[in-house]
């Protein structure tokens, strides 16, 4: 079924949204859950919240690409929970360490709080990925948006682990100075 009418399915509040939703991007949302909790059960669960999530937000947000907004709710909801079952301690996973290397250049000396400046963050973001080389845009959101390791993306690119944490290092500085000309850290 095509994502326009999924949609459509949603708009007109009819149940089979959901199961159409389920059908199609079950495993694809799984999958980032997963590298992110690393439990199926909590991962199953982040899974359903999305569908719950699309449900009440399918109207009035109608997305342009249903993949990517599904991706993005259960990114969300999947570091909410980390964050959650981790708060008193942070575990040796994978979580902590991408957040700790994005944290030194997202945190600058302003506050990236307030809706607009958020939204130009984002913006500036996009904009620095798409002046990236396809293999080196795609390495950075496998690691920041789907939570991959630094192995998985070596295995997937045919690199030396370490090439892929060089990689990550320099887009990371690029990224850093890209924003501070940006004046958004």
């Amino acid at each position: 079924m095509e994502d326009k009418q999924i949609v459509a399915l949603y708009c007109n509040r009819e149940e089979q949204a959901i199961e159409k939703t389920a059908e199609k991007y079950g495993k694809y949302c799984f999958s980032i859950a997963d590298n992110i909790l690393h439990n199926a059960e909590d991962s199953e669960e982040c899974v359903n919240d999305t569908w719950m999530k699309a449900w009440t937000t399918i109207p009035p947000t109608i997305p342009t690409y249903l993949r990517v907004f599904l991706g993005k709710i259960t990114r969300n909801l999947s570091f909410d929970k980390y964050r959650a079952s981790h708060s008193a301690k942070r575990g040796g996973g994978e979580v902590p360490l991408i957040l700790d290397e994005l944290e030194e250049v997202l945190m600058g000396n302003g506050s990236v709080e307030v809706e607009y400046e958020r939204k130009e963050l984002v913006e500036s973001i996009n904009t620095f990925l798409y002046s990236l080389s396809e293999k080196d845009s795609n390495i950075f959101v496998r690691r920041y948006f789907f939570a991959e390791t630094t192995e998985e993306i070596a295995k997937r690119y045919d690199l030396k682990e370490s090439n892929v944490r060089v990689i990550l290092s320099r887009i990371r500085k690029k990224l850093q100075t890209h924003l501070i000309e940006e004046e958004l850290v």
